[in-house]
């Protein structure tokens, strides 16, 4: 149980991987992509 542990998070960020314990974090879309004032523009 440790950094070679390969079901362990801490083993998880050792190795480099992701698993159910170490889930990747996934990028919420920013504010301006969502609401874009150049694409209303031209639009209109």
């Amino acid at each position: 149980m440790g950094k070679g542990d390969k079901k362990t998070k801490r083993g998880k960020i050792n190795r480099g991987t992701f698993g159910a314990r170490r889930p990747r974090i996934k990028k919420k879309p920013s504010v301006e992509t969502k609401i874009s004032i150049d694409k209303k523009a031209i639009a209109k």
